[in-house]
């Protein structure tokens, strides 16, 4: 697959998979503020300390949370009063999101349609995306027989079958052993290679920002500190938050 040529943070509106135009949101005694454009096709990595707004920025773009004001446009459209559901992405979770009372061609159906009305195209489809991720043959398998990596490939699965142009991840590795971790991450640079997929990563860990993203975003109390590429963040020396970070990776 050719590489692609590194685009800046401030892309153009046709590159952007997110933007953010003036988000603002209180909760409690904490106030939100998240401005930027969010390219197109590259895998994006959002850090920084706990209770920085990592989770809330995700929030913001899959639409759990409702901004106070401002904006969020994905492809350009406005999505900011959208229903989850109604919007153009995939989510994969620490937890996987599994339902335990259903096997695994179930619940990754259910990423394809809620009342699991599947054509014949889909069920290919679905033991298609199976394959991909290792787990051929595992369709009738239950969540609670399968291992942490096992889950967790069988959640990258059903984002697959979703065939939505931008995919967010809630710290998704965060439960699993060092090991498992970096085959997941092999496995999720794969998949983005394959799709070109747009990836919103939301991790604490170093040594994931530095594996996987090209673009980095690091939040501090609320706000967006750092917005660009990766290399130009591991650069940074203005900023001893960013640098303790970067020196611990």
């Amino acid at each position: 697959m050719t590489a692609q040529p590194k685009q800046t943070a401030l892309a153009t509106e046709n590159l952007a998979a997110v933007e953010l135009d003036g988000v603002r949101l209180a909760l409690g005694d904490i106030r939100f503020a998240f401005d930027g454009r969010i390219p197109a096709g590259r895998i994006t990595a959002v850090t920084g300390p706990s209770g920085s707004g990592k989770s809330t920025l995700l929030n913001l773009i899959a639409g759990f949370e409702m901004p106070d004001a401002g904006r969020v446009r994905l492809a350009g459209q406005d999505v900011t009063r959208l229903h989850p559901g109604a919007r153009p992405l995939s989510l994969v979770f620490q937890d996987h999101n599994l339902f335990a009372h259903l096997d695994l061609f179930t619940n990754i159906g259910l990423g394809v349609h809620p009342a699991l009305k599947l054509t014949g195209e889909d069920r290919t489809r679905i033991s298609a995306a199976l394959q991909r991720v290792g787990l051929a043959g595992y369709e009738g398998r239950k969540p609670g027989t399968l291992s942490g990596g096992e889950r967790q490939r069988a959640a990258f699965a059903r984002a697959l079958v979703r065939q939505r142009p931008l995919l967010l991840l809630d710290e998704p590795f965060a439960a699993l052993d060092p090991g498992l971790r970096l085959a997941m991450a092999d496995l999720l640079s794969g998949l983005h290679q394959e799709t070109g997929a747009s990836i919103v990563l939301v991790t604490h860990d170093p040594g994931e920002v530095m594996r996987l993203a090209d673009e980095v975003i690091y939040l501090s109390t609320g706000k967006i500190l750092f917005h660009g590429d990766r290399h130009a963040f591991c650069a940074q020396t203005a900023h001893p938050e960013i640098s303790k970070f970067v020196a611990s990776s």
